[in-house]
């Protein structure tokens, strides 16, 4: 993953798909959550069913922040069955989100 995403204000977060696309209902995304002065890393395991799992890969991000990841990841699992009906690749190769401060 790059760093050059840090944003000045708010997050950002990106997940990049692991490895070749899948053939099943699951695939394996290396995700990081950026705000102005940190990066958190995880890994994210996401099921066409809605189904997401999260893995810090070091220290984990504050909880709001966790949470914002967990409902984006959520969204792109629950997406890949529509998304395969509709002629699109389930599981897209990167998924990209801002979300300003509160």
């Amino acid at each position: 993953m790059t760093d050059d995403l840090h944003p000045t204000d708010g997050a950002r977060f990106l997940l990049e798909r692991r490895g070749d696309p899948p053939v099943d209902a699951r695939a394996e995304y290396g995700a990081a959550i950026y705000t102005p002065t940190e990066r958190f890393a995880y890994t994210a395991t996401l099921a066409a069913s809605g189904e997401v799992s999260l893995a810090a890969d070091g220290a984990a991000a504050p909880g709001d922040l966790e949470k914002k990841l967990h409902t984006i990841a959520r969204i792109a699992a629950r997406d890949a069955v529509r998304n395969a009906a509709d002629g699109l690749p389930p599981w897209p190769h990167r998924i990209l989100r801002w979300r300003g401060p509160k």
